[in-house]
């Protein structure tokens, strides 16, 4: 493994341990140990209205290694671009995509101050490889891709992941044009990777969220599945298109998956 590449941004923001942070929590359902007492907090009274959070947490993870899996070893994909990386845990894209092809090189974008703390975490990689890491917003794709495009070759397909980010988007439009752009600068044979929280499938779940959002906290908006569906508008889905994502492509080894409050899919730009 290689020493850790620099970072690119601004780092001077500091960490609010004030109020809870949604990477925060979803790493203490992950049951990781990066976060607060007022995470856990917050992260406890949502669980006591909707339990089902954990397996959303660790659902949305096992899919983000089964799609990863899935664009090395079937697609080819050697070039990751992950905005809202999270904080580490077990299984990062790098780690994923790594171990099955050791040359792939995978550029992370997150702007939370923890993350970037951690971020030496992300950045180790194998020699024929490489990994970097960016500070920045999702709501600034054109400076995401000027950073990215440091390690990245973007005139090579790219797989672009988008875990659990665009809830965090408020106006729906504003996200779909985000994915535009981002697609827009990858050439044909790139994919896009999106899941998210889903309205229409657990009212309960929905309840929870929108008490959570009105805590004060930073927001996460679900969408219905058909407006989850539409981020992948012009492209082609792989089957089994976008589904619970339990349902995406379960290991064999896997219990009988469920459908949950959670939807995502993976496209190829044609």
């Amino acid at each position: 493994m290689t020493d850790p590449a620099p970072t690119h941004g601004p780092t001077h923001q500091q960490i609010d341990t004030s109020v809870p942070h949604s990477a925060r929590i979803w790493n203490y359902w992950l049951g990781g140990k990066d976060n607060y007492p007022v995470d856990e907090e917050a992260g406890d009274a949502y669980t006591a209205v909707f339990p089902g959070i954990v397996t959303i947490a660790r659902s949305s993870r096992a899919f983000l290694r089964r799609t990863i899996t899935y664009l090395v070893g079937e697609a080819g994909i050697r070039q990751f671009l992950d905005i809202g990386t999270g904080l580490p845990t077990a299984d990062n894209t790098h780690e994923v995509a790594q171990r099955i092809a050791p040359e792939s090189r995978i550029v992370y974008v997150d702007n939370d101050p923890m993350v970037l703390a951690h971020a030496r975490a992300l950045l180790y990689s194998t020699r024929e490889g490489a990994t970097a890491y960016v500070d920045a917003d999702v709501l600034d794709p054109d400076r995401i891709l000027t950073a990215a495009a440091e390690t990245l070759d973007l005139t090579r397909p790219t797989a672009l992941i988008l875990s659990n980010i665009l809830g965090h988007v408020a106006d729906y439009d504003q996200a779909r044009s985000i994915v535009t752009r981002l697609m827009d600068a990858l050439p044909s044979g790139s994919y896009l990777a999106v899941n998210d929280g889903s309205r229409g499938v657990d009212p309960v779940f929905e309840r929870a969220q929108d008490a959570y959002n009105e805590s004060g906290a930073v927001p996460y908006h679900l969408r219905t599945v058909d407006q989850i569906t539409a981020f992948f508008d012009g492209l082609e889905l792989v089957d089994p298109g976008v589904v619970p994502v339990p349902l995406w492509r379960p290991d064999d080894t896997s219990p009988a998956p469920e459908p949950i409050g959670e939807h995502g899919g993976l496209a190829r730009k044609p």
